[in-house]
Order: structure tokens, then sequence, then C-alpha cells
């Protein structure tokens, strides 16, 4: 096996952060010497309320002594069904520093996957957002023995609640504030108790290739990734970012939860999905981490801004789009902009480009992070062209988080970056990629079987197949079994052509087909917001999605931009035929995993009829 350079590891280290083994004692630390510092921000009616890290603590420790008062027992599962806010944090640290596991259940989950994760995880106590998150885990509580009791954050609507099962988040900490006056000892010391070797969450995977495995992360395993990504981009306690991604999601929970605990920084929770784009633009965060569907849901926005602008306003933009890319060429080299580039820079910048990153929220950025799904390198080069670094990570559920990073003066793009400090990554003779680090997770819950497969010798067999230069850097070419290999016997890896369309303001996203064929097609999810607007601005007459999909307007629409593409590939990776996806998908649908990213598996099985209608004929 060749290996990448990296930092050999010790298996049995130990990450100390300021004297703290554990995240439970490292929060009482911030707890108390950050008392007074604002910690979260959550926007509630249109207004930023603000909680500092002595209410954050304090909050979290009610939840804990409550969670005891019912019972809680050290290794108990406790279940949060809800989008990101404030109790969500209060939650997740109550159950952890009192030696509960915490585990995340996507908002966008149906009853029936709400069940499988209670039963599967035993869970005891259960969080739940709303009435709508309630109603899903009533459904099924019947057919879940081991659930005790049900913990409601919003009682807008219960307020005439009558059942046994269900108190509201109020009462839980009323319940806590009782239990502390007869224990002030319990907090502290569980907290006490905990070691790094202690489950402390449930991640579970997607669920795209077969049901979904709890993935065990350890006070030890979470203790490292904080300290590895304050290494990677030095996040100061004065940096801001916002809060939208899930908290299910092992990003969204390293981001919010636990790198702001490492480094004191603010988040600044969004009152809901739909003000996103607005909360960035009030917030402008100094550091900001999305996965690709939200940088291309960005770039979008401005590429159908600009078409509908004057001739001179596109003249000025693509005139600063050449001089940012001069700019951006010099600094990705490690080499001195010269004189007569910054001065047109400056200008470039003045007119046109800090208007649109303003317009993104990103005016006040550092650094941008992507990472969870592949990205176009040519996305990342049109972020840096308009002054503002992306860097590329890689890493997965299994590994805590991060595995490579792009660094700020270490980076290449097109690539997901180097081993982080004190991780290996390796390739085995198949090209897959390996990792072995003090991130990678105990294995998955209940899944002996499973956790043999994927965990072998200390070392996580990722799926990924990858290329790795002689600088190190890491190059994720597709998932193993996701190569096509074609009736002609060609390799065809589809994500990088994928990436390549979902690079256009009128695709979503977008599935190659081809394994075993004699040529590749293509299935097609349609941007709705800016599709529409196109068929609007052409008189195009439609009367929902999906009569949408099947108008001529837009079929030759969206082949215009597959034959801009096919220019890039070799012609035994041009797509010849495609389909539309006359459905709007969204992660409640079986074809979606919360974080966006098709089942490609799970798609081509659904559309089969239309995969072979694209191949009758010849």
């Amino acid at each position: 096996m060749e290996a990448a350079k990296n930092v050999e590891i010790v298996s049995n280290t130990q990450t100390n952060i300021d004297g703290c083994l554990t995240v439970s004692a490292l929060f009482r630390q911030r707890t108390e010497s950050n008392a007074g510092k604002v910690a979260i921000r959550e926007k509630d009616f249109g207004l930023w309320n603000e909680y500092t890290w002595q209410q954050y603590g304090e909050n979290a420790r009610l939840v804990g002594q409550g969670l005891k008062a019912l019972g809680l027992d050290r290794g108990d599962v406790c279940s949060i069904a809800s989008e990101v806010n404030k109790e969500w944090m209060f939650s997740d640290l109550g159950i952890i520093c009192m030696g509960g596991v915490s585990n995340g259940v996507y908002p966008t989950d149906s009853a029936s996957q709400v069940e499988y994760l209670i039963t599967d995880s035993s869970t005891r106590f259960y969080f739940a957002e709303d009435e709508e998150q309630l109603d899903k885990v009533l459904e099924v509580r019947d057919r879940t023995p081991t659930l005790e009791k049900i913990i409601i954050f919003d009682m807008e609507g219960l307020r005439h609640l009558d059942d046994p099962m269900c108190i509201s988040f109020d009462e839980l900490l009323e319940l806590g504030s009782g239990y502390e006056n007869e224990n002030p000892q319990v907090w502290d010391e569980e907290i006490d108790t905990a070691e790094a070797n202690d489950l402390m969450i449930l991640t579970y995977t997607s669920g795209t290739t077969g049901p979904p495995k709890g993935a065990m992360i350890t006070q030890g395993n979470m203790m490292f990734m904080m300290q590895c990504l304050q290494t990677c981009y030095g996040i100061d306690p004065a940096d801001e970012q916002l809060g939208f991604l899930p908290l299910a999601h092992v990003a969204g929970r390293m981001f919010y939860t636990f790198s702001v605990i490492e480094s004191t920084a603010i988040v600044n929770l969004v009152e809901n999905i739909e003000t996103v784009n607005h909360d960035l633009q009030e917030v402008e965060p100094t550091i900001h981490f999305a996965v690709p569907r939200v940088w291309e849901k960005q770039f979008s926005n401005v590429a159908i801004k600009l078409k509908e602008g004057t001739q001179l306003g596109r003249w000025a933009y693509d005139y600063a789009l050449n001089v940012g890319v001069k700019r951006a060429d010099y600094l990705k080299r490690g080499e001195n902009v010269p004189v007569s580039v910054r001065a047109q820079f400056y200008v470039a910048d003045k007119l046109v480009f800090k208007n649109i990153r303003r317009l993104l929220g990103i005016d006040k950025c550092r650094w941008l992070s992507t990472a969870a799904a592949p990205i176009a390198p040519d996305l990342i080069d049109w972020y840096w062209a308009i002054g503002k670094p992306m860097y590329e990570v890689y890493g997965q559920t299994e590994c805590t988080g991060i595995a490579t990073a792009n660094f700020t003066e270490d980076f290449r793009i097109g690539s997901v970056g180097k081993a982080a400090e004190g991780v290996e990554v390796v390739l085995s003779e198949d090209d897959e990629i390996l990792i072995r680090g003090p991130g990678v997770i105990k294995g998955y819950w209940n899944k002996p079987e499973k956790t043999a497969e994927t965990i072998q010798q200390g070392w996580l067999h990722t799926g990924d197949v990858g290329r790795i230069d002689d600088d190190g850097f890491v190059y994720i070419i597709d998932r193993m079994k996701d190569i096509i290999i074609t009736a002609g016997g060609k390799n065809i890896t589809p994500s990088e052509i994928e990436n390549q369309l979902k690079f256009s303001p009128y695709v979503t996203d977008a599935v190659v087909v081809g394994d075993k064929r004699p040529y590749l097609t293509c299935l097609v999810m349609i941007d709705d917001e800016n599709v529409t607007k196109y068929a609007q601005d052409h008189d195009v007459p439609f009367t929902n999605y999906t009569s949408l999909c099947h108008t001529k307007e837009v079929e030759d629409l969206i082949w215009s931009e597959i034959e801009a593409v096919n220019s890039k590939f070799a012609r035994v990776e041009t797509i010849k035929k495609f389909r539309l996806i006359d459905q709007l998908l969204d992660p409640e649908d079986d074809e979606l995993t919360p974080t966006q990213k098709l089942k490609r598996k799970v798609v081509n099985e659904k559309y089969i009829d239309l995969i072979d209608g694209m191949y009758r004929g010849g």
C-alpha cells in the first residue's frame, strides 16, 4: 500500500485540550471560564436573541438533571428530532454530560424511519421539536418498546395534550431543577466519570446501500476531531458562523456544536431553512461551511441574475471575472500577485465582486469550506476568482468528520487535500482509500459484522476509489460501487460528469447511467426555481412541475447544458440521451438522503422504465 504523507499516530493517543480529555469536561470548563461571553444567537420572529456560555451550561445541566430524574442511566440512548435550534444544542450537551448517548434524527425522516431509529438504537428518551415531529413518534410508539418518555420543544398547538408519555421541554427543566436541589453533586460527578473511550454520539449513515447504520462516536473521537479542525483552519473566539445544516449530520454537529466548544466562536442559528440567504446577509459570518448543493445554488442564483442584467453589467462581470481568475492563479501557486493585477482586481472588486459577496452573505468570510459530497473544481475556482478562498475537505461519519484537508497555506484545487495531522491515509491494492487515526469510530451499533467489514486492524475502508500524488494530495475518483463499466469495457467515473452538469444553474442533480450498457445516458433533476423563471421569460406554457419537465423548450434547454458538458469529455464519456425526473424531490422522499444527495441505487431502480427507454432501438 502506498501511504500519503502524514504524521504517524500512536493507537492509545488521547487528545488534551486545555487540560481536558473529554468533551464533557471541556464544555464545563468553557461555561465557567467564558460565562458572560455570547455562545449562541438564535433568530426568532425576526429578532436575534443571545445566549451566553453560562446560560448554555445552565440549560444543558437542567436537561441532564431532568433526564436523570426520569431514570437516565449511563449509556442510555436519547434521540433528538428537530431542526437546528438552541433546544437541540442544550439537550445534546445535557445528554452527553450526564453520561447518555445522543442520537440525532432528521426532521425530514418519515414515521417508519423514526421507528427504525428508535428500535435499532434502543432509545429511551425522545426529543421532538413540535407537533409534526411528535405525530411521527406517537404513530409508532406501540412498536417501540424501549421508548419511555417524549420531550417536546415547542408546545404550540399542544397546550391541551394529555398523554402520560409526553412532557414539555420546560417541564423537563423544572424536573431538572428539583433533582439538582436534592442532588447538587451529580452533574460534576458524571462529568468527572467520563472517559475518552466512552460512547457519546450515534450518527446514523444515510442508508444509500441498505438500512442506516449507527456510527458510534466516542468522547475521544470528537476531542481529536475538534483539535483537527482547529489545526486545519484556526477558528478564533471572535469568529462567527451561521448554523443551518441539520445537527443530525456529523458535519453540522462538528461545526456548530463541537468546534464552538473548542474555539468559543459564536454560532448564529437560523430561524428556519427558508431564511438562510437573508440570515447570511444579516450575520455576515467570518467562516462558512456548506455542502456542495448550497454552493451550487449560490452560483446558480448569481448566474441567473446576470442573465437578467444589462449588457453593460454582463460585460463588467466578464471583465472582473477574468481579472479575478488571473489573481487567483497567482495565489494558488503561492506567488506574489503583480502590482498591475492587484490594481485591476481592486477596481473589479469594488465595482462587481463586493456586491456579489454581499448578496451571498460571504463578504466577511476569511475562508469557505466544502465537504460531504463531490464538487466541481470549476465551482471552487469561481469562489476563488470572486475573492474568497474555498477549501475542500474529505472524511466520513466513520472517521468523525475530517480525514484530509486543504490547508490555508497548503492546498490544491481538485484534490481533497492532505492527510490531517495525526491521520494516516493510504491506498489499498485496488486503490480504495483507507484511513487510520484517533477519529475512526468504535464501530456500528449492534452490527458487528458490518463493523468487521468496514474497520479492519484499525483501518477504515471508505469505499472510495482515489489516488495520492507525490506531494501527498489525495484525489477522490468515485465510490467503488458507482464506477461504470460500459458494454465496451470502458471504465467511467460518473461523479465527474455529474458535477459538471450540476454546475449549470438549471440542473439540481443528475445520475449518469451506463453500467453494462453500450453508451451513457442521464437522469436529470431540474432546478425548479431557475427553470420556472426561464419558462416564464420565454412564454413557455406549463401548469406544474411535472408539465414543466415535459415541455420541448425545457428539454431543449437541458440538452444544450448537457452538450456543453459533453464538449469537455472524451467521446466514450459523453451523454447520448437523457430523461427528466418529473417529480420535485425533497429529503422526505426515498430518492434523497437527508443531506440532499440522490441515492443512485434507489433512483436507478425506481426509474428503470425511463432508463430502459433510452436504450431501446440501440
